[in-house]
């Protein structure tokens, strides 16, 4: 014949408490000495009334709820409690946790996910029986239920496994039979909604959510808002200016609500507002010894990123770096074939051979543009190769390669040969979108731009200054959307 191998699990049924008047109330066995319940049950709120029962042949019972996402047990009597104690930690995680509740005698005792170490115990000077009846997740609000509490709050969220005295409840039994009775539930379905996936809380900010919305944390993100998406610090040293703040030290943030974190820099605030951006080698270094084949390297680190500096150096409207080149017999070009003999990197990873006060491409220095240099034959004061100190200095000033992140020297090997070099913090002051201005002089004047094409947001900022009462700064027309920005 036909044989076939089955394993019978537990049916579970999930039962979802769908709003704070929700309950369900099962029959009890009134006047056992013993009680036991357990149940399995998942939520996003710190807090909520997960059970109630009333004592029998007492003024009295026992509320198990959630406080701040613990589980605690109160046995109370009119105008006093008898005991309280508390169990688990971080339980509102919208992941499935149990709860073992016994009571027996003068003693009661929770289990929270099975973990008998951390059980918690309690003696109380009352004598416990069960009660009539019990609700879980609520409390009637009709009916006048004696010392149910609705203070807790309502239970949202969802339950399966309940099981009163070691005899699982069938939750199907009751949808169908009207065995106990409840209120504002769905049974055989667990409706929780993860609001934090996807994460909507932007820069960083931590997402926390309840049974109906979620919240985001943007303590030390830089960012506020209900998503973390606006920037709180200024987006250049002149926005601190224009808000009448003094020389200091300020976060800035290159890129308002985008991707980039704000930075610390500072803001030199005389008669031009310059920002400073420092890094870790701005001291005289000498170099000795080297040649192509033993080079001497050096690299700069900044107090941004790569990507925040490119931010602010495209924000600004100049920005420069002062590189000193010290010789004495180190040439920066080897006129025989051509070849650099020195050479810096810029945030391009491409090779630069101009030298400060130059220009790109022309492999010269600010002597060679200005026909100072000390011998008339070379474009560098140091390819002139002479025996005694003699330097090449001056700004590099064009924005896209700045700034300088690596230095090679390969001609300090010969006799009485030494180089020295110095590289200043990167300098940038202005704000090419602070003073990108219009002046609009009759109703009739506007400006019109191409469509934007936003995704999952978009951001608009202007500054503006008038004399007028009213008018319309910004109107933005869609079929179905429509924006419109007015004093």
């Amino acid at each position: 014949g036909n044989m076939s191998f089955s394993c019978l699990e537990p049916q579970m049924v999930p039962v979802t408490f769908l709003s704070s008047s929700s309950y369900l109330a099962l029959p009890g066995t009134p006047g056992q000495g013993e009680i036991f319940i357990s149940f399995q049950f998942r939520t996003w709120n710190k807090e909520g009334l997960l059970l109630f029962s009333k004592l029998h042949k007492a003024s009295g019972g026992f509320h198990l709820y959630l406080s701040d996402g613990k589980i605690k047990i109160s046995l109370h009597k009119p105008g006093r409690a008898l005991s309280d104690i508390t169990g688990g930690a971080g339980l509102n995680d919208g992941q499935w946790h149990s709860v073992s509740f016994s009571a027996k005698r003068n003693r009661i005792s929770i289990i929270v996910d099975n973990d008998v170490t951390s059980s918690a115990h309690a003696s109380t000077p009352l004598q416990i029986f069960s009660g009539d009846s019990f609700y879980f997740g609520g409390c009637p609000s009709s009916g006048n239920i004696s010392g149910c509490n609705n203070s807790f709050g309502g239970f949202q969220g969802c339950m399966r496994l309940i099981s009163i005295g070691n005899k699982e409840v069938d939750m199907i039994s009751i949808q169908k039979s009207g065995f106990g009775s409840f209120s504002d539930l769905q049974i055989d379905l667990c409706g929780i909604i993860d609001r934090c996936l996807p994460n909507y809380c932007e820069h960083g900010g931590e997402c926390s959510q309840s049974w109906n919305s979620f919240y985001c944390n943007c303590a030390n993100t830089g960012y506020e808002g209900a998503t973390c998406h606006y920037p709180i610090y200024e987006p250049s040293c002149e926005a601190y200016k224009h808000r009448g703040n003094t020389s200091g030290f300020y976060n800035i943030d290159s890129d308002g609500s985008g991707p980039l974190r704000p930075f610390l820099v500072y803001c030199n605030m005389t008669d031009s507002t310059w920002t400073i951006v420092q890094h870790n080698n701005t001291n005289l270094t000498r170099v000795k010894s080297a040649n192509r084949q033993n080079a001497h390297t050096a690299f700069f680190k900044y107090s941004a990123s790569l990507d925040q500096l490119q931010a602010t150096i495209n924000h600004a409207e100049h920005c420069e770096q002062e590189l000193a080149y010290h010789c004495k017999k180190s040439r920066l070009l080897d006129k025989l074939d051509g070849m650099p003999l020195s050479w810096w990197i810029g945030r391009t990873n491409e090779t630069q051979t101009y030298w400060g006060g130059s220009l790109p491409a022309v492999q010269k220095c600010a002597c060679g543009l200005e026909g100072t240099c000390i011998d008339s034959q070379h474009y560098c004061n140091c390819d002139a190769d002479r025996d005694e100190w003699t330097n090449d200095t001056g700004f590099l000033s064009y924005k896209d390669h700045l700034p300088v992140t690596e230095i090679v020297i390969t001609d300090t090997d010969r006799p009485n040969s030494e180089a020295a070099y110095k590289l200043g913090p990167l300098l940038c002051h202005g704000d090419r979108t602070f003073w990108n201005s219009a002046s609009f002089n009759t109703e009739t004047s506007y400006l019109h731009f191409p469509t934007f094409h936003g995704e999952l947001s978009a951001d608009v900022s202007f500054f503006f200054k008038t004399t007028v009462s009213s008018g319309v700064f910004l109107e933005n027309l869609g079929i179905q959307d429509f924006i419109r920005i007015e004093l």
